[in-house]
């Protein structure tokens, strides 16, 4: 099962608009203020939908919430493909966020499961962290692919067309899951079944003090990387218009050089930081020990970004920037493994569901004030205008590592 959890990983990844689709956006004619809004509206119906979409998975099956995910994730992809005005995009986005929302924690509890049902539950953090690795190298290959789609059709919007395909092949997969792997779902199950699960994992989440902790880390470091993440691709292409590289090409097929060559080295680095993650866990302690590694290592990298943003230091800030994602990636399996400590099994795909939807709730809020803090600086003599985005990043990071000796640590 774990090749199939690590196919599952890959293809989820064949996801060819991810390095492209900030500068889909700006090709289209959007400003970074518009940008912010419309993946706020994303991020709004993934909250929406997120917890009640993971009591669904819990009560009526896993394995079928995973398969309606994927056919929304179509969906989405095709009307990207073929949009031809603004409101287009809140469509494909909305469509996008049903997928993320059936999608986000159903998978996690089924590895979790599947290691219940082996005896092998104190292997959480070393298997998340190896199919989590399969999904970078997936990410790979689609940088890969996307930058050929790209070079060939000098046209953002093809990649959305061909990512339809290995999302075809990953409904494919879902067939060939074991049905122990559905959880334990209610045979009897109705609205009002789902809604008062719904309430008990709420009423845990909000009650129980280091599980609400792990709420508020999930909203500060994976929300606010969420919306922090979207400013790689126009530092890339502000770097690759700066070098005298590739100069005999057009702007388009410059930046998808540049762009696949830093999304493969930030992908192959982030696959051997989650692979890796259950080492640091080790050498820290725990894995509180070792997320607590995490935040300050995130927090000095955000405070070094602000000077060479300032400044337009682009090739060091886009070094920078792929080292919070190695970060993230060590973080990330050490959180979810910290999580399941708290979840039982009927429970499970609801309070990851949950972190889910928190950490929806910070990129809701920060992506529209990055977006307009970055297009205010735009011909103002107030340095680059990307800085805003690593000093909101330090505050909160700063802000997590003050109050963290206040909880008690959470995987006590």
């Amino acid at each position: 099962m774990i090749k199939r959890f690590s196919l599952y990983g890959f293809l989820k990844n064949q996801r060819y608009f991810e390095p492209f689709i900030i500068l889909f956006f700006l090709q289209e004619g959007l400003s970074y203020t518009e940008i912010g809004f419309l993946i706020a509206f994303r991020e709004l119906f993934i909250n929406i939908m997120e917890i009640p979409s993971g009591a669904a998975a819990d009560l009526f099956g896993r394995r079928r919430s995973m398969m309606f995910s994927f056919i929304a994730y179509i969906i989405s992809f095709a009307v990207f493909g073929f949009s031809e005005a603004y409101w287009h995009f809140y469509v494909a986005m909305f469509f996008f966020a049903i997928g993320e929302a059936f999608r986000t924690g159903t998978h996690k509890a089924m590895i979790f499961t599947w290691l219940r049902i082996q005896g092998r539950t104190d292997e959480k953090t070393q298997v998340y962290g190896y199919t989590r690795s399969w999904s970078k190298i997936g990410s790979v290959v689609s940088t890969i692919i996307a930058v050929a789609v790209v070079f060939i059709a000098r046209d953002y919007s093809w990649v959305f067309l061909f990512a339809i395909i290995p999302y075809l092949a990953g409904l494919i997969n879902f067939f060939w899951y074991p049905k122990d792997l559905e959880g334990q779902p209610d045979v009897h199950a109705n609205v009002k079944t789902v809604f008062r699960h719904l309430r008990i994992c709420l009423k845990n989440s909000l009650s129980i003090s280091p599980l609400r902790r792990l709420m508020i880390e999930s909203m500060s470091f994976e929300g606010v990387f969420k919306a922090v993440e979207n400013y790689l691709q126009p530092l890339v292409k502000n770097m690759a218009l700066m070098l005298p590289l590739f100069i005999g090409m057009g702007d388009i097929r410059r930046s998808a050089i540049l762009i696949g060559i830093v999304y493969i080295i930030l992908y192959l680095s982030s696959a051997y930081a989650s692979r890796m993650s259950y080492r640091l866990s080790k050498h820290a302690g725990g894995d509180t020990e070792g997320s607590g590694v995490c935040w300050e290592m995130g927090l000095l990298i955000y405070l070094a970004l602000i000077p060479l943003l300032v400044f337009e230091l682009y090739w060091a800030a886009v070094i920078g920037f792929i080292i919070l994602a190695l970060i993230q990636n060590f973080w990330r399996p050490m959180l979810i493994s910290r999580f399941d400590k708290f979840a039982s099994e009927t429970e499970g795909a609801t309070i990851l569901s949950i972190e889910s939807q928190v950490k929806s709730v910070a990129t809701m809020v920060i992506a529209p004030v990055m977006g307009a803090s970055v297009d205010f600086l735009i011909g103002r003599n107030l340095g680059g205008q990307f800085w805003p985005v690593a000093a909101i990043g330090a505050i909160i990071a700063l802000s997590i590592i003050i109050t963290s000796s206040r909880h008690k640590p959470a995987s006590a």
